[in-house]
């Protein structure tokens, strides 16, 4: 996935998949395919960790599922939270493995304004509901480098529901920290985007095997339905 803007991409979705043996692995261990089968929407999050920055086919095929969520998520008194990078210094280490340069583009990825300018124009924002917030980290769940963790606690927040790009680098680092903080994380399979099926795919199969659900939009949307 380019990580330069690009205004004439045409939107792909990501041919996923997860294999029948990890399914058959986990109702093995659980006696179910899925971990969360039920979701009460009011203690529910969509967090969504996107910016133009990253551009690409599959980044623009993931908008309309994520604004679906976003929507039949407030419809049911859950809670929206959009995730941008913040413009922190970057470290000596990072300095050092990135280069100055990437570095510095790294540092700039989030846009510089109002914090709903910078997120993707397709994307409705209800600015007296929705939480914005900045993370100095790849995860937004990591501790000390984005407030969402706390923010989310105050609200009794329990699940996530994690999409965004890239697949196997800030949706991936946001899935496993939510899970190790004691949250229910259910991805996007079809709202999540990488430079490949390939990478996608072998993401979406850590993620199921080990930190919390992998589910298509239709199946999260049902879930919100049903939990109302």
């Amino acid at each position: 996935m380019s990580a330069q803007p690009s205004a004439q991409a045409p939107a792909r979705v990501h041919a996923w998949a997860i294999p029948e043996r990890e399914y058959a692995r986990q109702e093995q261990r659980r006696g179910r395919r899925h971990a969360y089968i039920r979701l009460d929407p009011a203690r529910t999050a969509l967090v969504v960790d996107m910016v133009p920055f990253f551009d690409g086919p599959y980044a623009r095929g993931i908008i309309p599922q994520i604004e679906a969520l976003a929507a039949a998520l407030r419809q049911a008194g859950g809670l929206v939270a959009w995730v941008l990078p913040g413009d922190g210094e970057p470290s000596a280490a990072r300095q050092e493995f990135y280069g100055p340069e990437i570095a510095e583009m790294f540092r700039t990825s989030g846009g510089s304004g109002p914090l709903p300018g910078r997120l993707w124009p397709q994307f409705t924002v209800d600015e007296d509901r929705d939480l914005l917030v900045e993370k100095e980290a790849a995860s937004a769940f990591f501790p000390g480098f984005c407030p969402l963790p706390g923010l989310l606690a105050e609200r009794g927040i329990d699940t996530v529901v994690v999409c965004g790009v890239v697949t196997d680098v800030c949706v991936a680092g946001s899935a496993r920290d939510a899970f190790t903080l004691g949250l229910r994380v259910i991805v996007v399979a079809d709202g999540t985007a990488a430079g490949s099926d390939e990478v996608h795919n072998a993401t979406l199969r850590t993620l199921y095997r080990s930190f919390g659900d992998v589910r298509p939009t239709t199946e999260i949307l049902d879930l919100i339905r049903v939990g109302r």
